[in-house]
C-alpha cells in the first residue's frame, strides 16, 4: 500500500524560492505540503499558496518552533495521518525531487530516520560556508564519541517515520532542533541511515549563515544541545 507522506517547510521571508520548492516536491508521492510561514515579512504566505501548499502561521520565530508547528498540524489531522514526515528548507538549496530517495529506505528497509547528506552528495561550490562545515564536522564527531552514532551531516532535508517522530517527544525550538532529532534516536536505538544529497546555492540571503551572530548562536545551541542530553 502507497505511504502517506507529508512534507514540512519551515519558512521565514522566503518569497523568492518557497514556491519553487513546493513547485518541485513530487505530488505523486506525497500527499500534502505543508509550509510554516515563521513570522515572515515578506510575501511568503502567496507564494507558498500559489504553489499549492497548505500554509500555516507560526508567529514566533524559530526554526524549531516552525517545525513543531507543522507538527501540531499534522496531529490534527485525524483521519489524516502519515507514515512518513518530510523535512525540507524553504531557501531551493536542497532538490526537493530527491524526496524519493529519502523515503526509499523507510518504505523498502523499514528504517526510521534517514538524513539527507550534503557531505556525501554533490555540494555547489559556495553553497556552503566554512564555519557550516566545519560545524557539522565537530557536531557529528561529538555524537559519534558521545552517542556511538555516525552521521555525516545535520543537514535538514530529513525523512523519519511519523511514530518513531512523535516517540522523540522533540523540544527544541531554535537551532538545535536538528541535532536533537539525530542524537535523541541515537539514544533511543533508532535505525537510522544517510542518503548523498545534492546541495545548490540558496535562493537569497541566509539568516544563520550569512551573519556572524547567526552563525555563533546557532554553533553555540548545537553544541549546548548536545552536552544537554549526554
Amino acid at each position: 500500500m502507497k505511504p502517506n507522506i507529508k512534507v514540512i517547510i519551515p519558512a521565514f521571508n522566503e518569497q523568492n524560492s518557497v514556491g519553487n520548492v513546493v513547485r518541485d516536491i513530487p505530488k505523486t508521492l506525497v500527499s500534502e505540503v505543508i509550509v510554516v510561514n515563521n513570522a515572515s515579512t515578506d510575501e511568503t504566505e502567496r507564494a507558498a499558496r500559489e504553489e499549492g501548499a497548505k500554509v500555516i502561521d507560526q508567529p514566533i520565530r524559530g526554526y524549531g518552533n516552525a517545525c513543531l508547528k507543522g507538527m501540531e498540524y499534522v496531529a490534527s489531522l485525524k483521519n489524516d495521518r502519515p507514515d512518513i514526515i518530510v523535512f525540507i528548507d524553504a531557501d531551493y538549496s536542497d532538490y526537493p525531487e530527491e524526496i524519493i530517495n529519502l523515503v526509499e529506505p523507510i518504505i523498502k528497509n523499514n528504517v526510521d530516520l534517514v538524513i539527507g547528506s550534503r557531505a556525501l552528495g554533490d555540494r555547489q561550490q559556495g553553497s556552503m560556508t566554512f564555519p557550516q562545515i566545519f560545524g557539522n564536522w565537530l557536531a557529528t564527531t561529538l555524537l559519534r564519541l558521545f552517542y556511538g552514532v555516525r552521521f555525516t551531516d545535520l543537514g535538514p532535508f530529513r525523512a523519519i517515520k511519523y511514530d518513531s517522530l512523535l516517540s522523540l517527544n522533540m523540544q527544541d525550538k531554535t537551532y538545535g532542533w536538528t541535532v536533537e532529532m539525530q542524537l535523541k534516536a541515537a539514544k533511543k536505538k533508532f535505525d537510522c541511515v544517510e542518503v548523498p544529497v545534492n546541495y545548490r546555492k540558496r535562493i537569497g540571503f541566509s539568516k544563520i549563515s550569512g551573519t556572524l551572530k547567526g552563525t555563533l548562536m546557532a554553533g553555540y545551541k548545537i553544541l549546548w544541545t548536545i552536552f544537554k542530553y549526554l
